[in-house]
């Protein structure tokens, strides 16, 4: 149930990466941010719901081999990290087809979001959708140079990935390192959350609006803006195997940073 919550999370999160391209194809970058808040709230609601759950893997492990069993099934936890942005992956063909056009819809029905839901949750529609359901095709990667792809930006993304794929969970396993300090430690992890939402926002975000918004005031190449997210969602899933790396060495530099705060 947890793998699942975190599923939904990372296939949400890796589709995110397309809304700008969408908001581009259509010129309504605006209305492309604003529906997809109401994913992105799914997406945080889910989080919510699996971290208490996440924490009760540690009360109910054994007392024997604590650290293994818990390090074992928050690998797990971390693969399905990883398959969900594979799923965001496979479906951001389908994703950018239905999406665009919701985006065109919600414009007609002058931003009422219930409306556009009546509208597009009807059967007609539903049945117009399955039509745009496709897999991605090598040929959406023809007009990509890799060259052209910025490696700084590439893998400054992959490294924020990881740290906001294994935060909440290398405090968690912290906890059982230090226990005299597993209160601080589990703090911790929002404060980890929170320096990668900031470095997302600082080095990576900025980036990709400015070239959105070159294609929309017809100043940039839309190929670019396709190549950039392609880049950026490929970044995402290399950051989520990056994070099996990196999640026990997390956890012990957060157990020995507790030691200064307390």
């Amino acid at each position: 149930m947890i793998g699942f919550f975190i599923l939904i999370i990372h296939s949400i999160e890796t589709l995110a990466y397309s809304v700008r391209l969408l908001g581009a194809r259509v010129k309504l970058l605006a209305s492309a941010l604003s529906l997809f808040n109401v994913m992105v709230m799914v997406s945080r609601l889910a989080n919510m719901m699996q971290q208490p759950f996440t924490g009760s893997l540690i009360d109910n492990a054994p007392k024997e081999n604590a650290l293994e069993f818990v390090a074992g099934q928050y690998r797990i936890l971390i693969g399905s990290a990883t398959l969900g942005t594979i799923i965001g992956l496979l479906l951001l063909p389908t994703f950018i087809a239905i999406f665009s056009r919701a985006i065109i819809h919600l414009a007609d029905e002058r931003g009422s979001i219930p409306a556009l839901l009546r509208k597009g949750l009807t059967i007609p529609y539903l049945k117009r959708a399955k039509k745009h359901v496709h897999l991605p095709k090598f040929v959406y990667l023809k007009d990509m140079n890799w060259r052209d792809i910025p490696i700084k930006l590439f893998c400054i993304n992959m490294l924020i990935t990881a740290i906001y794929t294994i935060g909440v969970l290398s405090a968690l396993y912290a906890a059982l390192l230090a226990p005299e300090r597993a209160t601080t430690a589990v703090m911790a992890s929002g404060l980890i959350n929170g320096l990668a939402t900031i470095l997302l926002i600082v080095f990576i975000d900025p980036k990709i609006s400015i070239l959105a918004d070159d294609v929309i005031n017809q100043k940039g190449s839309y190929i670019n803006l396709k190549n950039a997210s392609i880049m950026m969602v490929s970044s995402r899933l290399l950051g989520t195997l990056l994070a099996q790396v990196i999640f026990i060495p997390g956890a012990k530099y957060i157990a020995w940073f507790t030691q200064f705060i307390v």
